[in-house]
């Protein structure tokens, strides 16, 4: 099916072949990018996670480009297609159901083969949840790191939060509406009562950003129930770190050798209390009578 410009769509110009990664809106129609809806005119299909939302993007631009499904589902089988089209001179436009692709998506698998083959790829910037809750949290900046979905269970969640709870740097962290509570439960558990954020329907009619401590916006939400639409979740890095007595380290391993192994558990306390591992390592031979 060609493009269809009849009710005011831009139009399409010669787009050189190759793989164009390109950002759609995360909630707000109007967010997209003059070049972005000119690739998506001009590409020779459109390689979308879910067509029928995407289809809701072009309609609303005017536009009828070939689209065709590529998600976590059906990678491994659409992936040699996009390959073979590729490097038969077409133009692919890729994106995701919102922002831009690869964060969260499995984008990056097309990317990899693309460059594997020496096939052109183009970034096409744009919306991105993760910098839009960012731009309004109010928070450091100058360093940050995105570790995506956290785990569904709750044991998981915790190693994961554990394992970022020494950088030095803002987090941001997606989560669905319905595991919300619990995990923020989890991040007070792990993380302590840090400033943080929670970013609701980014530039959407109900969007919503509130600010308070872990602790606070654990509290809220365990009384409120899960909130409705798209959650992002920021939370500021960790403060100074007073000095970590032998009577609260050893109460922080014996906590961990509940359900570690000793080496895992002197992994999970350097990891949340930023203490040397030759100094928790000698007191957990200690407490597991190994010295």
């Amino acid at each position: 099916m060609a493009a269809d410009h009849t009710s005011g769509g831009p139009t399409p110009s010669k787009l050189a072949p190759g793989l164009y990664v390109t950002a759609t809106p995360i909630g707000n129609l109007g967010d997209i990018t003059v070049r972005a809806l000119e690739v998506l005119a001009a590409a020779s299909v459109i390689a979308a996670e879910d067509t029928r939302r995407t289809a809701r993007l072009l309609a609303h631009h005017g536009l009828g480009t070939l689209m065709t499904p590529y998600h976590d589902h059906n990678a491994a089988r659409a992936l040699p297609g996009l390959i073979r089209r590729l490097k038969n001179g077409a133009s692919v436009a890729l994106v995701s159901d919102a922002g831009t692709p690869l964060v969260s998506d499995p984008g990056y698998r097309l990317v990899g083969a693309a460059v594997a083959a020496g096939i052109p790829v183009h970034a096409v910037p744009g919306p991105s949840a993760v910098l839009a809750a960012l731009a309004v949290a109010g928070l450091p900046t100058d360093r940050f790191f995105y570790g995506g979905f956290l785990p569904p269970r709750a044991t998981a969640r915790k190693r994961a939060l554990t394992e970022f709870a020494a950088l030095e740097a803002t987090l941001v962290l997606f989560e669905t509406a319905r595991r919300l509570p619990g995990a923020l439960a989890d991040m007070v558990a792990v993380l302590g009562a840090r400033e943080a954020v929670v970013c609701r329907e980014l530039t959407k009619r109900f969007e919503e950003v509130r600010r308070a401590p872990l602790d606070d916006l654990a509290a809220h939400y365990a009384s409120a129930g899960p909130p409705k639409g798209e959650v992002v979740v920021v939370i500021a890095p960790p403060g100074p770190r007073p000095e970590l007595g032998d009577d609260e380290l050893d109460e922080y391993l014996r906590s961990a050798l509940e359900t570690c192994s000793p080496s895992r558990a002197v992994r999970e306390v350097v990891a949340r209390t930023g203490i040397a591992r030759k100094r928790a390592y000698e007191r957990a031979l200690v407490l597991t009578g190994e010295k």
